[in-house]
């Protein structure tokens, strides 16, 4: 093997940081494969692949190289890792197991689409937990979560993450967020251990009891809690910050202005489920791919007002994320619902809509999933997006969410090392 393969700054890295992938020893405009291999937890293949020519000295920086076709075209310093998918169909990337890393292949072949002669290649490990991050299961009370400590005695600011529908304890963007310096807790709160796939309702107080047990850490600050939502999580991000004290500061990814398929519960009041009809449900002659972005009653009608959120009371900050490209459900539509009505109550607000992204916003460089099965529906749902748009949707979303809750759960300037 001739060439060298380098993936800098180091063989070890967090997910969310930018890589630097170089290739030294090439002849000078030599024709080149790059292609990046990686297995996940349950053994399947992602791969990407990409055709370079050598610059006049013999070395390759994909920071300044474009890439002359295979799964992007152009200058993509990451494209190799955010054009990953998998040989079978409809498969997600994601992380199940923080203590373990992704572990990416980089490897270089002779010639453009013959991968018969490797050149050279290296491994970079992946990791979704920073060193020194604590990873701790709480089963206090009904809490059915997992807090993440980043090192040091703080206080750091305090975050709840919650992922949507599909259920389960998802731990990944909550362990990146306390690497990157927030004490935050994985909430699960469907389709996990004792708790139901679809609950008949939701109960407040179950979240208040995450936010109580948050500020009871030694290591949270005390200038108020942040909350985090994808999708359902999205529209419960806003219901706590709306009725639930010690919440500073909450961002809606993909999220709806209204309560979305279980009933919310709260002390003497239910906001009930806007209305849907699943009747209006499309689903692919050939592929059985359900689009469910057009079973909501139409959400400016006054009949579906008493499901609104009323996020106009809540004195918290609010950031919402959404692509213009979701397929699932109209997150666009329904996070500018929810502005204007903070704006015309005078509410602080920050709204960034993404052409091209679709609705699972992921910290950066997850590859796209533009169509999944939904873990508790058991169908294939597509959530749209194109791949280069949506990279970078997240590249950016990912910065303004933690500019956003070290603005608003800090009190002073955000600290440089942490962006």
């Amino acid at each position: 093997m001739a060439a060298r393969v380098s993936v800098l700054p180091s063989p070890r890295s967090l997910f969310d940081e930018p890589l630097r992938i170089r290739v030294a020893g090439l002849r000078p405009q030599q024709a080149v494969t790059l292609r990046a291999s990686l297995v996940d937890e349950s053994g399947e293949l992602f791969q990407s692949h990409a055709l370079y020519r050598a610059g006049s000295s013999g070395e390759l920086d994909l920071s300044r190289s474009p890439a002359l076709g295979g799964s992007y075209l152009g200058v993509e310093p990451m494209g190799l890792l955010w054009a990953l998918r998998s040989k079978t169909p409809y498969k997600r990337l994601a992380k199940r197991n923080v203590l373990t890393p992704f572990c990416v292949d980089v490897e270089v072949y002779e010639g453009h689409g013959d991968t018969s002669r490797l050149l050279g290649k290296c491994t970079n490990e992946r990791w979704f937990l920073g060193e020194g991050v604590k990873r701790i299961s709480v089963r206090e009370g009904r809490l059915r979560a997992t807090l993440f400590l980043p090192p040091g005695p703080g206080p750091f600011p305090g975050l709840i993450d919650l992922y949507g529908s599909g259920g389960g304890l998802i731990e990944y963007r909550a362990s990146l967020l306390a690497s990157r310096g927030f004490v935050t807790l994985a909430l699960a709160y469907m389709s996990f251990e004792d708790i139901p796939a679809m609950p008949e309702i939701l109960e407040l107080s179950y979240f208040e009891e995450a936010v109580n047990f948050l500020r009871k850490q030694q290591q949270v600050k005390d200038t108020g809690i942040g909350v985090l939502g994808l999708s359902k999580g999205g529209d419960l991000a806003l219901s706590m910050a709306t009725f639930l004290p010690g919440i500073k500061a909450a961002v809606s990814i993909s999220g709806s202005s209204f309560n979305s398929f279980v009933p919310l519960k709260g002390d003497g009041f239910t906001i009930p489920v806007h209305p849907y009809d699943l009747g209006r449900m499309k689903i692919g002659d050939e592929s059985g791919i359900v689009d469910f972005s057009d079973v909501l009653d139409d959400h400016m009608d006054p009949a579906t007002w008493d499901c609104r959120i009323p996020v106009e009371r809540s004195l918290a900050k609010f950031l919402f994320l959404s692509g213009l490209d979701d397929m699932n459900w109209k997150s666009d539509l329904y996070c500018r619902d929810a502005v204007q009505r903070l704006q015309q109550h005078g509410r602080e607000v920050e709204f960034y809509s993404y052409s091209g992204a679709g609705h699972l916003l992921e910290p950066p460089y997850l590859p796209l999933c533009k169509v999944s099965i939904h873990r508790v529906l058991g169908m294939l749902v597509h959530w749209g997006g194109q791949w280069k748009e949506h990279a970078k949707a997240q590249e950016d979303a990912w910065r303004r969410i933690q500019a956003f809750f070290w603005q608003h759960l800090m009190d002073s300037d955000i600290p440089k090392s942490k962006l």
